[in-house]
């Protein structure tokens, strides 16, 4: 694990800028590669084979390619078994399997990995590089092009080391206030991209091709009975968890008190004598709100004492919160809004001290239907079928107009959008479009969906490509690496990931169930205190926190037009003080709003954004 950083043209000082910025990445090791036409550099979280023979960026055997990586290839081994006869391989790495896999097969190399990866090839006969990202998007990759210069890097901070500049993407920045989130292939910064998960790349004489290499749409569904589905998604779920296990370093796994996370140790217990866990909870001053915040924490430990891990517990304090909020937007990159990023970072800086690789329960919701917007989904389209004369007295009543919402954008805005009045009060006019969002999403995830479709199928497939690509597992995956850890997570084995997009919807949500497949599989083989446990994801006491001395006065300070002088045109300040006040006394619930704005304020003065 670690992070890539290069570019198009020669410049040693300048690599060596990009690989300081980076370094929280790769604390172990770091190393540049220069010649004409390229400059290629890596920081190196020592997982896989921890000798010298595995630094980067390595060349291949003959000198002919030289590759900067960032991920695991879980499948080196078989496939080092596949190529010895064709490759003299001089380390136990799995960097130097890309390698050969690359002079093997060429551009169809990255079909033949199973991992998370992101990396770039420097094809020195050819004068080009090739870029590939994982087939799920776990490992994240930028890059910047004006059309003579190529920039890329795991981070943008690295990027920006190179003079791009610093300007404010007005359409990203109405994503976010949407979504939470800038989706892909689009950064809170003018001209830096992201590099699309699944997706192979050639930079030739400046020009920049990219092409999809990999899908798992839901379809060609598998008619099997319930117990045979059963049996197969718990050896798959065996077989991702074993792969996932190998490292030349100590590894743990987050239990955060969930049904992914649980099912997670209960396969490492079958796999591993002994397993560190980690959790972590909120130090909050009256022993209710304790309590009630740490549900998630007081199932974790019982679930580590059910298997009989080694149980690692942490706590936030209120007095520290803000001093981790802002220490996670810098290492966002660009604003994520989610209190939970301080949970996360706390988490990783804390299993560091035991670990350097950990497992984690990403997907598993994505994948098995655990939101409950789906359920909600199948709720709306059943109503819809009814008679209109039994429909006619819900209509009449305004609490239940949502009822007549059609799938497809109008559906999906429903559930992930942020409210429109609210970001017309606290946002000026001149920077707040409410139809650029909408337009968005519809151009690039629902414009084939036909009437045949099950929309709750097409939700959760287009939730795997962009609220757990560029939210989830952004957010996972900048939190962890922050303090050099490396996250894991199996239920995204692209086995895995297959099969389960094969399982009919039925098996998974219904209007009262969600993860049924998953529960049903699981059930007598992890607690069963577990299963009937409603869903609370991974959170934070977000507005609780605001509400705090220790927080609130710091959080006003950021609110205010004061703060950063860039932004002062972006907020209707007297109203986004009312927001602020009436959450502080309790008279609203406007968490979810300042929260982002809050995010978006601290990031915006860090990165000295011009807008």
């Amino acid at each position: 694990m670690c992070a890539i950083n290069g570019f198009n043209f020669l410049n040693r000082s300048l690599i060596e800028r990009m690989n300081a910025a980076n370094r929280h990445r790769g604390p172990d090791a770091s190393g540049i590669f220069t010649e004409e036409g390229v400059s290629l550099g890596s920081n190196r979280l020592k997982i896989i084979d921890l000798s010298e023979k595995a630094a980067q960026p390595m060349k291949s055997f003959d000198e002919r390619e030289v590759i900067t990586f960032n991920g695991e290839i879980y499948n080196f081994k078989e496939l080092k078994d596949e190529l010895k006869d064709f490759y003299p391989f001089k380390s136990e790495s799995d960097t130097e399997i890309i390698l050969a896999a690359y002079r093997k097969w060429g551009k169809d190399c990255v079909k033949k990995f199973n991992g998370i990866f992101a990396f770039v090839i420097w094809d020195r006969a050819k004068r080009e590089l090739f870029l590939a990202r994982d087939h799920i998007g776990v490992k994240p990759l930028y890059y910047y092009l004006d059309g003579r210069k190529f920039i890329f890097s795991s981070e943008i901070k690295s990027i920006l080391e190179c003079g791009v500049p610093r300007r404010l993407n007005r359409e990203a920045f109405n994503h976010y206030l949407r979504v939470l989130y800038v989706p892909e292939p689009l950064t809170m910064f003018c001209g830096i991209y992201k590099f699309p998960q699944a997706s192979y790349g050639f930079l030739r004489d400046g020009k920049l091709t990219i092409e999809k290499y990999w899908s798992a749409e839901p379809g060609n569904y598998l008619d099997i009975s319930k117990l045979h589905l059963e049996e197969e998604l718990r050896n798959r779920m065996r077989q991702a968890v074993k792969t996932q296990l190998i490292s030349d370093k100590p590894l743990g796994l987050y239990l955060s008190g969930g049904i992914d996370s649980s099912i997670m140790l209960c396969n490492m217990a079958g796999l591993r004598d002994k397993i560190d866990t980690f959790s972590v909870g909120f130090d909050l001053k009256e022993s209710e709100q304790r309590e009630k915040f740490n549900v998630d924490f007081e199932l974790a430990k019982k679930t580590a004492d059910f298997f009989g891990s080694n149980h690692h517990e942490v706590m936030i304090k209120s007095g520290e919160v803000f001093d981790f909020l802002e220490k996670a937007v810098w290492h966002m990159d660009e604003p994520i809004s989610n209190p939970t990023a301080v949970s996360m970072l706390k988490l990783s800086e804390f299993s560091k001290e035991k670990v350097d690789v950990v497992l984690a329960g990403d997907g598993g919701d994505e994948l098995f239907g655990g939101y409950d917007r789906y359920r909600l989904s199948l709720a709306v389209g059943l109503f819809q079928k009814l008679p209109s004369f039994l429909r006619s007295p819900f209509n009449l009543n305004s609490r239940f107009k949502k009822l007549n919402t059609p799938t497809g954008v109008e559906r999906f805005r429903l559930f992930m959008f942020q409210k429109d009045d609210i970001l017309e009060r606290a946002i000026s006019a001149d920077f707040f479009d409410r139809d650029i969002s909408e337009s968005f999403f519809k151009k690039k995830y629902f414009n084939q969906i036909t009437e045949s479709a099950k929309f709750e199928e097409m939700l959760m497939n287009i939730d795997r490509q962009t609220w757990l690509v560029d939210f989830a597992l952004m957010l996972g995956d900048k939190m962890s690496m922050a303090s050099g850890v490396e996250a894991r997570v199996p239920f995204l084995d692209k086995s895995l990931a297959e099969f389960a997009v094969r399982i009919p919807q039925k098996r998974k949500v219904d209007l009262f169930n969600t993860k049924k497949i998953l529960k049903s599989a699981y059930k007598g083989s992890i607690p069963d205190f577990l299963l009937n446990q409603p869903k609370r994801g991974w959170f934070s006491p977000g507005a609780k926190w605001l509400r705090m001395d220790e927080v609130r006065d710091k959080a006003k300070e950021a609110l205010s037009e004061g703060y950063y002088s860039e932004t002062r045109g972006i907020f209707d300040w007297p109203e986004l003080r009312i927001i602020f006040d009436k959450h502080i006394s309790g008279e609203d619930y406007n968490l979810t709003i300042l929260w982002a704005l809050l995010t978006f304020q601290i990031w915006a003065r860090l990165y000295k954004v011009r807008v």
